[in-house]
């Protein structure tokens, strides 16, 4: 992708720059280690910056070509593999995510009845579309406090040494927190997505990822484990929390990720992972090579929630008001109600220590920022996006 003058593209070079200093002031108030940010319009380049610092003990400077750890900004890329297969025939959305893991036959759904815990079976069992849509009854360990999240916790789904398989048989084992198709709670679902993919393909998460969607977009530093002759590009996050808060440990990348999980498990740089987004702004095809059809695309970047309500407060925090979630994004209804400017369609998602995009189809932009800062992710979103559509000044050609 080449570098051209924002003006070019209807982008004004002064507020870019603006959100460059902007992000150089946090690094300079040690509220921020570092960042890499980039801004894109009508497939070039307008902003590609790097601030701060890879590593703060270190000290080493941030490079552009630093490796984040991306955390849900997997669940995009892996929501993609999963699509492609349903373009090949193999895959069915509405199909009960048991036809493929047989695991997932005899779930149940947790319900308190006069104070008591029940266990009932589901009306209607989850389908892949529930899982792509997060609306399978599934949830996150950290999302609540309730019998069930500390099951999820005490099973340590995200960091013990199994595969793919045995960390599906065992969320198979876990109730439900509601009925499938009846709610949205941000879940583990992608991870059951993830292992879905391998039973389909017959290959590992990673190789097909690899294959499929890696290789083809050119995305080469794209990874569930960096090797040790890359472990020097490695971003890191502060050791303790600049605003006193939770120090949020982040996963070690240098050892070897047991499971691959499809929800959180990869990390990239934003080279690679621009590639990505301009594949989805371009509707599926990127310099010859198309992953999927355009109106697949479309399919995947509306809203597949309609008035279906938020199950719990966690999931409201990470679903901003005006906003629904389609196949793996969040997806803007409207211009206004959110709090932050944005055209209508568009759609973002970010990862737990602080990486997150928006790609907005209407002005043909996207926009990311590349941190290491856990309890500053969503100010950090937010910053993003204000100063992004401040720049915007035209149409463009």
């Amino acid at each position: 992708m080449n570098l051209t003058a924002p003006n070019n593209i209807g982008l004004c070079p002064e507020r870019l720059q603006g959100l460059v200093h902007t992000l150089q002031g946090e690094v300079d108030c040690q509220r921020l280690p570092g960042a890499v940010v980039m801004v894109a319009r009508h497939g070039q380049l307008a902003l590609f910056e790097s601030v701060g610092l890879l590593h703060p003990v270190a000290r080493t400077a941030m490079p552009k070509d630093a490796l984040f750890r991306i955390y849900s900004m997997t669940k995009p890329i892996v929501s993609v593999a999963a699509m492609m297969l349903m373009e090949e025939g193999k895959l069915l959305l509405g199909e009960p995510v048991a036809r493929y893991l047989p695991e997932f036959a005899a779930q149940q759904v947790l319900t308190v009845m006069d104070g008591r815990e029940e266990l009932q079976a589901v009306r209607q069992s989850a389908t892949v579309h529930d899982v792509l849509r997060h609306t399978a009854g599934l949830t996150y360990e950290f999302l609540g406090n309730t019998p069930l999240h500390r099951q999820y916790a005490r099973l340590r789904l995200g960091i013990s040494e199994r595969s793919l398989s045995e960390f599906t048989q065992q969320l198979a084992g876990l109730p439900l927190l509601f009925e499938p198709g009846t709610a949205f709670e941000y879940s583990r679902a992608t991870d059951v997505l993830g292992r879905v993919i391998e039973v389909i393909s017959g290959q590992s998460l990673p190789t097909f990822l690899r294959e499929r969607i890696f290789e083809p977009l050119g995305m080469s530093d794209t990874t569930f484990e960096v090797g040790e002759k890359h472990h020097h590009r490695i971003a890191e996050p502060f050791a303790h929390d600049p605003d006193g808060g939770l120090p949020m440990r982040v996963v070690d990348v240098r050892q070897k990720a047991r499971p691959p999980l499809g929800g959180s498990g990869l990390v990239s740089t934003a080279t690679d992972y621009a590639q990505f987004l301009q594949c989805l702004l371009n509707r599926g095809v990127l310099g010859g090579v198309r992953l999927l059809g355009s109106q697949t695309v479309d399919f995947m970047t509306a809203d597949h929630l309609g008035h279906l309500p938020v199950f719990g407060t966690g999931s409201r925090a990470l679903l901003p008001v005006g906003y629904g979630f389609g196949l793996g994004f969040a997806v803007r209804k409207q211009r206004g109600m959110a709090s932050v400017p944005g055209s209508a369609g568009t759609y973002f998602w970010g990862g737990l220590a602080g990486t997150t995009f928006f790609v907005d189809p209407h002005l043909d932009m996207f926009a990311m920022l590349m941190i290491q800062a856990p309890n500053q992710r969503e100010y950090y979103r937010m910053l993003l996006a204000n100063r992004v559509y401040a720049a915007v000044l035209e149409s463009g050609h």
